[in-house]
């Protein structure tokens, strides 16, 4: 009963399983005895993966976005450039998570926080734009006027043949960011909301978190911290943003495997 409660996703762990089964057997047994028991059926402990909330529409949007693209081949990917935004800030070693550290909803800069676009695409980065104070679908289309064609041009994407995609924030889908997408005859490609996993630049915030990692002391200030992450960013070599992009195929294979539901990505 035990193992069928757990494996269903029913109860999560031995202390839960514990209780259940203490409700329904008559001799009560400690929650070591249910994990020998769990452990002699092959089953172990992990910690649950970090995943976005993905509702019934969000997954069937999930599966849609994967099934239409699902005959893409890598060189198709190629003609998409991959945008998103992250915060940064800066701490000592050592010092733990705190509201100060962590900006759980709102993105904006000032303060300690260094807030930035970029993009890439097959032949490498693109431009890194630093976003100042608030983002606003007005300033959003700045970035876009300094940012995207210069990428576009960087990257060597041919007009006419690329792809920009973007995520579901509501200031990248405004009237003011379609008008300005119209107004420059650029194909924007539509993404699932609550989809990180198919937005392979995800995984190079990682990368670029890594390397900003690697330094022995906190930047002094917020200059200083530019002018890391400007360098990491430029580091980065093409085969990196090629091998995340070469995973596309993959991506949405798991996506309509799982039926829109949350991959390992």
């Amino acid at each position: 009963m035990i193992i069928c409660q757990i494996t269903t996703g029913k109860l999560d762990n031995a202390v839960h399983a514990t209780h259940y089964i203490n409700n329904v057997i008559t001799s009560p047994v400690c929650p070591q005895t249910v994990r020998n028991a769990l452990k002699e059926n092959n089953l172990c402990s992990v910690v649950k993966s970090k995943c976005p909330l993905l509702k019934a529409v969000h997954c069937r949007k999930h599966l849609k976005f994967a099934q239409t693209h699902a005959n893409w081949t890598v060189e198709d990917w190629k003609r998409v450039l991959w945008s998103d935004g992250k915060v940064y800030t800066w701490k000592p070693r050592g010092e733990s998570i705190s509201d100060r550290t962590t900006s759980p909803t709102v993105k904006h800069g000032g303060g300690n926080n260094l807030m930035v676009w970029g993009c890439m695409g097959w032949n490498g980065v693109g431009t890194l734009v630093e976003v100042v104070g608030k983002m606003n679908a007005k300033q959003y289309c700045k970035i876009l006027e300094h940012g995207l064609d210069e990428s576009f041009k960087k990257l060597e994407m041919t007009e006419g043949e690329r792809i920009f995609q973007q995520d579901n924030d509501p200031k990248h889908t405004s009237k003011q960011a379609a008008q300005w997408f119209s107004d420059n005859n650029i194909e924007v490609m539509e993404r699932p909301a609550q989809s990180p996993d198919i937005n392979p630049i995800e995984h190079l915030w990682v990368h670029v978190k890594r390397q900003m990692n690697t330094y022995e002391t906190p930047p002094k200030g917020v200059f200083e911290l530019w002018d890391r992450l400007a360098r990491e960013w430029n580091k980065i070599p093409p085969e990196t943003c090629q091998n995340l992009i070469e995973s596309m195929p993959r991506r949405l294979e798991a996506v309509i495997k799982a039926k829109g539901g949350p991959i390992k990505y």
